[in-house]
């Protein structure tokens, strides 16, 4: 529990604190989808078939930050230096370089009580390296979407 409220912080302060190229209404759109795609991801892989889970298995109130101000600034943050205008092999490579960062935080979620807050099940690594990328790309359409939708 400790780790999960320390990166809650951290994680807050740094978006809370940095250039923003995101405007508002696409923080606000990135956020709610963020929870909202989350929560029934996690209906299934954590609540039917037991995949993984936060603190505890099951509905829990003390996984509720994990759900609500963990990942949505984490999306943000990715959206905010995502290099649009560039190279195929730009984009590659950003991508690469936040799901190994997603990994990394996965593991170190997974430590012992009190610092770790993140639980396996049948769940593996290997298959977040393989749904992460999936999961951003489903966010960068999501977000190109609303900038369609701002511009109408």
């Amino acid at each position: 529990m400790i780790g999960l409220i320390l990166f809650v912080i951290a994680i807050n302060m740094f978006v809370f604190f940095i250039k923003k190229n995101l405007t508002m209404n696409q923080m606000v759109h990135i956020w709610f989808f963020t929870i909202s795609f989350q929560l029934i991801f996690d209906v299934f892989i954590n609540l039917k078939y037991h995949g993984y889970w936060y603190i505890t298995q099951g509905v829990d109130w003390e996984a509720l930050p994990a759900y609500t101000i963990l990942i949505p600034p984490v999306n943000i943050l990715f959206l905010n230096w995502f290099p649009f205008k560039r190279s195929f092999i730009k984009k590659f490579l950003y991508m690469a370089l936040w799901v190994a960062a997603i990994l990394v935080y996965e593991s170190i979620a997974q430590l012992p009580p009190p610092w770790g807050y993140f639980e396996y099940g049948w769940w593996r690594l290997e298959y977040s390296a393989i749904i992460d990328p999936i999961l951003l790309l489903l966010l960068i359409g999501y977000f190109k979407w609303i900038q369609i939708i701002e511009r109408k």
